[in-house]
């Protein structure tokens, strides 16, 4: 009986199967430090405890997308081992702040598969939630992946495409227990742009720009316990490793913070791409575009919903050519609703 796992192919998926994942993390403050050496993140609702408490909260809380990351992680080994891609994101929400010492385990549902007309891959939809060691949900999301099949002549089964919400409303998300803005610090945050500085279709040039290293790609990708092949082994895909989609996500959101360095939390995730590949040597640069805004329960807590992009080059502002496919030089596309003081 072999006991290494050589991970799930397409043939191994079926609707309503449910994977509990390997293997709980109980999260530091070297989650928080290492994450700000991995990235330039600043946003201070994640940097300071002061100000965090200054927020309500009872501390500063780890990053939102560290959170993620962790999450994700886990399920790697039983869904995306034999991925060819990871494909798109939906229906993601934070509801709880994840905090020093809390604990983080992952468990996910199938909720449809696909077999592609080539008979060789399909693709698999999970509904993956991350909980905290109170069992309480902190996080929940929608993925996507294509996957390879072991055996070509397996029989495709019945496809079942899963009825996922384009974008979450206002009244999914929700706003963390005591979040309080009304003593915000615009000073100490960076910028004095609030909730009603920003008009829906504006566009914001984030300026800076991040070369993407080896090694440190890596790093972040061991430190989320991650272990797809394509991001570690060079026989498994000749033309470079495969920078983790998520170390994109997580560059561009904290390049953001120049422009958007008060959409403090994120609270809604409605759906994201990963246009082209990122290898090693590739410089991300970001912009983002105010999709829509809404009002909250919480007085002076507003949402608002932004298109994060990241490139590798090109003008700011450009997303697709006239043939309705992503520009080669766009490496990511997410549409997110964040927190900001009104």
């Amino acid at each position: 009986m072999a006991k290494t796992n050589p991970g799930r192919f397409f043939e191994d998926y079926s609707v309503g199967q449910v994977l509990h994942h390997a293997v709980p993390r109980t999260v530091t403050d070297g989650e928080r430090a290492l994450y700000h050496a991995l990235y330039p993140a600043r946003h201070a609702l994640y940097s300071s405890d002061e100000f965090a408490r200054n927020c309500g909260l009872p501390q500063s809380p780890i990053d939102d997308l560290a959170a993620f990351h962790i999450v994700f992680g886990k399920t790697v080994p039983d869904i995306s081992l034999n991925a060819v891609a990871n494909l798109g994101y939906a229906e993601g929400r934070w509801l709880k702040p994840v905090y020093s010492g809390d604990t983080l385990r992952s468990e996910s549902e199938v909720i449809g598969v696909k077999q592609n007309s080539n008979g060789k891959t399909g693709v698999v939809w999970v509904r993956t939630r991350g909980l905290n060691q109170r069992d309480e949900v902190v996080i929940e999301y929608v993925r996507w992946v294509m996957v390879r099949k072991a055996n070509i002549d397996a029989p495709a089964p019945e496809a079942v495409v899963p009825d996922l919400k384009q974008v979450l409303e206002s009244g999914d998300l929700v706003v963390p227990e005591g979040l309080d803005f009304s003593n915000y610090d615009f000073v100490q945050s960076g910028e004095t742009h609030r909730w009603g500085d920003y008009v829906v279709g504006e566009t914001i040039d984030h300026v800076d720009g991040v070369t993407v290293e080896e090694a440190e790609h890596m790093l972040a990708t061991r430190l989320w316990q991650n272990t797809a092949k394509v991001h570690f082994d060079l026989t498994f895909r000749p033309d470079g490793r495969l920078i983790y989609g998520g170390h994109v996500i997580s560059m561009a959101r904290a390049l953001s913070f120049n422009g958007l360095a008060n959409a403090q939390m994120i609270v809604g995730l409605n759906g994201g791409a990963h246009a082209n590949p990122c290898f090693s040597g590739d410089t991300i640069k970001a912009w983002s575009e105010v999709l829509d805004k809404a009002e909250t329960s919480v007085p002076g807590v507003g949402a608002i919903r932004l298109r994060l992009v990241a490139t590798k080059g090109g003008a700011p502002f450009e997303l697709k050519g006239e043939d309705g496919r992503y520009k080669p030089e766009v490496l990511l596309d997410l549409d997110y609703w964040a927190l900001m003081p009104v």
